[in-house]
């Protein structure tokens, strides 16, 4: 029997089960480009008791290949189970019984949110025709969908990775709309390393002789890219985890039945591996070089004077939580943020084996930061932001440039 393959892309189509999402068709969008989007639905999921102001609402931010699905089961509509159940609920740190939750899928993803692989107005996929979004641009939908759902400011925003970029993001575009924020493993600014290891997952995808250019959506099962995704996620595990955590859980070993000298695979190869199938069946590849493309982008200080300014303007109260072992945001960007950010005190630091992944693992000390923010006093409202300065040009590699094709130009 020959092996199920996977669709050409693994994102959310319209006509598959809805699950627990929902979705707001929020007319256009301009975007930091001065491209404009038209069209722009975002999907989302809520838990807890309806909207009533700020002191009832809770919006969680996700990471790059996150969505919406905060917590629940794996089930039609949703192929995998929610990704930080152990934060929201009742009686949990976003505790349901008194916070309304809110999760949106990002602009740009493809779990229901307007990206490459759902529908532009012609009614096919976007594809290569996909605009570059930067974070910016993804806090304005969501802010748009706040403004639908009626929630004027929240009681606290939080995130993780990219997920506490947007979070940041928020934070210094909307200081009046953010009375506290939680930002966990993640930084002001992309840094060159950063920028470095999402470029060589991008070209990865790009690589794939079934990329097509981006306009791959309507090849049969098997002929997507997923060589190149699966590639990618490789690529990005290494930086999730530790090179002391993979010694210690697979050392030297042979995968099981395999034989390295004969062919085989080594252990971690086996890991790697499983971890390409799974996101080649849940993701789509668009969708990961359009997110790439917005990490590599963001700069909270682009146009507002540089990053200590930009921050300088937030008047929520803040925490910033930070893993030791992470080599992919490591602790001196949380750094950078506590120190300017006018509400933090300091940086919690977790320890932690599991490298950037452990802002997913680590619940009980991420838990513990949540609950405490969102107990806390607020600023005084009395204290005004510090003066922005006139919003500078947009830098060249953002005008006109595609998602699609991976890169802004030069």
């Amino acid at each position: 029997m020959a092996p199920d393959r996977p669709p050409a892309s693994g994102g959310w189509r319209e006509g598959d089960p809805v699950g627990r999402r929902r979705s707001a068709d929020l007319g256009a969008l301009a975007l930091e480009s001065g491209a404009v989007l038209p069209g722009l639905r975002m999907a989302y999921e809520t838990w807890g008791p309806p909207p009533r102001d700020a002191e009832g609402c809770v919006l969680v931010l996700h990471a790059l290949t996150g969505d919406s699905h905060v917590v629940g089961d794996a089930g039609p509509g949703h192929p995998t189970p929610g990704w930080w159940p152990s934060l929201v609920g009742p009686g949990a740190p976003l505790d349901t019984d008194r916070f309304h939750v809110v999760a949106p899928n990002v602009l740009g993803g493809c779990q229901g949110s307007t990206g490459p692989s759902s529908r532009a107005p012609d009614g096919a996929p976007w594809g290569s025709r996909f605009p570059l979004v930067t974070v910016r641009d993804q806090v304005a939908a969501e802010a748009l969908l706040a403004d639908h759902l009626g929630v004027g400011a929240w009681h606290l925003v939080v995130g993780g990775s990219m997920g506490g970029m947007r979070a940041v993001e928020w934070a210094a575009t909307h200081p009046a709309r953010v009375q506290r924020l939680l930002a966990v493993a993640t930084g002001a600014r992309a840094t060159a390393d950063q920028i470095a290891w999402w470029s060589a997952e991008s070209a990865a995808v790009r690589g794939d002789a079934g990329w097509r250019g981006g306009d791959y959506h309507g090849a049969g099962p098997g002929e997507g890219p997923h060589g190149g995704l699966g590639l990618a996620r490789r690529i990005a595990h290494l930086t999730y985890r530790t090179a002391l955590e993979l010694e210690l859980r697979f050392g030297h070993q042979p995968q099981p039945g395999e034989e390295p000298l004969g062919g085989g695979r080594f252990a971690v190869e086996s890991y790697l591996d499983h971890a390409a199938a799974k996101l080649v069946r849940r993701f789509d590849a668009g969708s990961y070089v359009a997110l790439s493309g917005s990490m590599r982008s963001h700069d909270v200080g682009r146009g507002r004077g540089g990053v200590a300014r930009a921050l300088g303007a937030v008047t929520a109260a803040a925490r910033v939580v930070a893993v030791d072992s992470d080599r992919l945001f490591p602790p001196e960007l949380s750094d950078e943020l506590a120190a300017h950010l006018p509400g933090a005190a300091g940086v919690d630091l977790v320890p932690s084996p599991y490298g950037h992944d452990a802002f997913l693992l680590e619940t009980g000390a991420v838990g513990a930061a949540a609950r405490e923010l969102a107990a806390a006093p607020v600023p005084r409202a009395d204290r005004s932001p510090a003066p922005a300065p006139a919003p500078a040009p947009v830098p060249r590699g953002l005008q006109d440039a595609r998602a699609g094709a991976g890169e802004p130009r030069p």
